[in-house]
């Protein structure tokens, strides 16, 4: 059974600043049992991952429609997962591990459009940090409400 989609969730991978991470490792961190230091979870916490060239992967296959079905659920954000679709963006962090707004010129460009493309498709959506939802995380390090004004978009 199928529920109506109501959050497009903004996050990052919350590693440092200009160090490039694989879907492999992201799926390992988030699926791996506890005792291999992992998460545990069944599924990765992203539908798509945004690389620092700006590429965009498919970490987890989705009909492209406004409802979140079973085989579609990640888990990005706690008590939302089964009404969001979750992004992210790789990095999020400075060298020292504090949360930062690290995007690069292509990681911006490519949100930008992948997020305008929904908006488009999916008004009634709302875009959201995962700090919007889950309040005490830095994640996705930048405000988002703020960078949606900027690209146009008001909810």
């Amino acid at each position: 059974m199928s529920n109506p989609m109501k959050y497009l969730v903004i996050h990052c991978t919350a590693t440092p600043e200009g160090r490039e991470l694989s879907s492999k490792e992201i799926r390992a961190w988030h699926t791996n049992p506890v005792s291999q230091g992992g998460r545990g979870w069944k599924q990765v916490g992203y539908t798509d991952m945004v690389h620092l060239d700006g590429r965009v992967e498919r970490l987890v296959d989705n009909n492209e429609d406004a409802n979140v079905d079973p085989w579609e659920v990640t888990n990005g954000a706690a008590g939302f997962n089964s009404i969001s679709r979750h992004i992210v963006y790789v990095g999020g962090c400075d060298k020292t591990m504090k949360p930062k707004d690290t995007r690069t010129a292509a990681q911006r460009e490519a949100l930008k459009r992948y997020v305008q493309d929904f908006h488009r498709r999916f008004p009634q959506i709302r875009i959201v940090g995962h700090h919007q939802l889950n309040p005490g995380k830095a994640c996705p390090s930048f405000d988002v409400p703020a960078w949606l004004r900027e690209i146009g978009i008001r909810q």
